[in-house]
């Protein structure tokens, strides 16, 4: 009793240590420059490119106090070039992959595991087109897939399973399934899908279940089945996707999301609806987004921002999604016909999805961006990375590679939301790809704007090489105030609408409860710019409670369903004063 009281008397101590340590990291530098104000410099970002000259490319010199982030070298060689990239949870694993028809490839499949290359009965195909990639120690299984997932799709069941639908010749009607387990390989199903599922999306459901929507001259939308069984009868015609294509379609990978309504929201190329599942009707068209074109091969970037719970939510909890960069109409033209790159989009809109009179609020961005992902940071801060600051989608229609990422914070003012970050001097430009990581990193693979594997006499050689960026939050100087989830005290398998306990230390004797955010984090697939399936939640804490110096224990409230958090594996992240914790895989369903 004595030691309980000592603890909880600590709430009554002068707060004169307490002030003194939170007065210290706050002056802490964190943000990064300003690219508005005067003295922003692009600079040189690397010219030249001839057939034998060597290019060097150099990022957005960023000056200034604090940590802007800083870039490791991970991997020499992936094994395959990553034109998509998803986790696979709960292991540290992250799953990498291309076309069937891009050789050679830096590794070949193990002896005997060939695959026989469609159309040519004597031909067999030796070289890796998938692997697995360790995210801790950088070592490569490879795997076999035997139909095409060019520009393809994807996500997870509830179970972790990897589920990719749809590519290229003979897997455009494909489905490919691979569990985590030690040794499991691609499962493909060739003739699956209703028809071609070519640059097509691919969203999970409140129960689970995914709807695939568009693809390349397929303008309907379907439910996929359970496994290896026949979805060709589920096919629902939407004359949106029709109304959305111009000349250079500019509508290939709409941004789909589940909205916390259970209505889906679907972008292409600048207008949007919202689709009911049970009726399969339009129930809403939202304004034209103004600026430009923002799908594929135009390919701006998108989000669903975090999604803000309460510990008594309203009927409709608010959905925003925001939507930046892309290019003009007819830039993928231009760059095709004319080897004229234009100018990304510095663009950005923001739309409340769940208000009936919704319009585009809109800002810009310190440089336009095309075919960047946009990730959705431990902190519910947005990051900007890879892409090009001119062109399009396509092979070699893009260039001047951008090589800074950009920070983007939400809910600052709006003059405050934009932060230049430090640059890598590897071009990251058409199918590449990036990953929030468990620590916090993000993980950075592929490259290639070829149209095969190449690595000489060309400007932009096909990119094998595998990077992680720190983000300003894992500055070193914040580790302080850097918080830690006891592991064993945390439940992995939530139910909605639980409570979740757990423990938490920190190197401080105090925490304020009003600085301490608990974030769910939905991993995405991530291919051509758009990250699908990606979430955030930041739950409702009831409780925080200290058991010991530096330990505390805490209590936060599930998702209430899977409406707002479709079932499945999540990072489970505590952010303590804008630093974020190590995440701990967790199930909910």
């Amino acid at each position: 009793m004595a030691i309980l009281l000592f603890i909880r008397s600590l709430y009554l101590l002068p707060l004169l240590f307490f002030v003194a340590a939170n007065a210290f990291f706050e002056e802490l530098p964190f943000w990064g420059l300003d690219p508005f104000q005067s003295g922003f410099n692009p600079g040189d970002r690397g010219g030249g490119g001839g057939n034998n000259e060597v290019v060097t490319f150099k990022p957005i010199e960023i000056t200034g106090r604090g940590f802007k982030g800083s870039w490791e070298l991970a991997s020499e060689n992936s094994g395959v070039s990553a034109m998509h990239l998803i986790l696979s949870p709960p292991n540290n694993k992250a799953i990498m992959f291309d076309s069937t028809i891009f050789t050679p490839a830096k590794m070949e499949l193990p002896k005997g595991k060939c695959r026989p290359v469609p159309g040519k009965p004597n031909e067999m195909d030796c070289w890796v087109h998938a692997v697995e990639y360790d995210i801790d120690t950088a070592d490569v299984r490879p795997l076999k897939i035997l139909t095409d997932s060019w520009c393809s799709s994807g996500g997870h069941d509830v179970d972790g399973t990897i589920v990719n639908t749809g590519g290229w010749n003979d897997g455009g009607k494909a489905t490919r399934w691979l569990s985590n387990c030690k040794d499991c390989d691609w499962r493909d199903y060739a003739t699956v899908l209703s028809g071609i599922r070519w640059y097509a999306t691919q969203q999970i459901l409140a129960d689970g279940s995914f709807i695939i929507v568009g693809g390349r001259r397929k303008f309907s939308y379907e439910y996929l089945s359970k496994e290896g069984n026949n979805n060709a009868a589920k096919d629902h015609l939407l004359p949106f996707l029709r109304e959305t294509t111009d000349k250079d379609e500019n509508n290939l990978y709409p941004f789909v999301y589940l909205s916390t309504d259970n209505n889906i929201f679907l972008f292409a190329n600048n207008r949007s609806i919202l689709i009911n599942t049970k009726t399969n009707t339009i129930v809403r068209e939202f304004p034209v987004m103004p600026g430009g074109s923002r799908n594929y091969p135009a390919s701006g970037m998108s989000a669903l921002l975090p999604i803000r719970l309460e510990e008594n939510n309203p009927e409709i909890v608010k959905a925003e999604v925001i939507v930046c960069g892309g290019t003009t109409p007819n830039a993928f033209y231009l760059a095709d016909t004319q080897k004229l790159m234009l100018d990304a989009l510095k663009s950005c809109g923001r739309l409340e999805i769940t208000n009936p009179k919704a319009q585009w609020v809109m800002e810009d961005m310190p440089m336009g961006r095309v075919m960047s992902d946009m990730l959705i940071l431990p902190t519910g801060d947005l990051l900007m990375i890879n892409g090009a600051e001119k062109g399009a989608s396509g092979w070699q229609f893009a260039d001047v590679p951008a090589l800074n990422p950009v920070l983007y914070s939400p809910d600052a003012q709006e003059e405050e939301r934009f932060t230049v970050l430090e640059g890598t001097t590897i071009p990251r430009m058409y199918h590449s790809t990036s990953a929030v990581l468990p620590d916090g990193k993000i993980l950075v693979a592929g490259s290639n704007t070829n149209d095969r594997y190449s690595y000489t006499k060309v400007k932009y050689p096909t990119e094998f090489r595998v990077e992680k960026f720190s983000p300003p939050y894992l500055d070193p100087m914040l580790a302080p105030i850097r918080p830690e989830i006891v592991e064993d005290s945390l439940q992995k398998k939530i139910k909605y609408g639980e409570k979740i306990r757990f423990q938490f230390s920190v190197r401080q004797p105090l925490v304020n409860p009003n600085e301490l955010e608990v974030t769910m984090y939905y991993p995405p697939f991530t291919t051509h710019g758009f990250s699908m399936n990606q979430r955030m939640l930041v739950l409702a804490i009831t409780r925080v409670f200290p058991i010991g110096f530096g330990q505390h224990e805490m209590t936060a409230l599930a998702p209430p369903s899977g409406v707002l958090a479709p079932p499945g594996y999540y990072l489970l992240f505590l952010v303590h004063r804008g630093v974020p914790s190590p995440g701990q895989w967790i199930h909910i369903k």
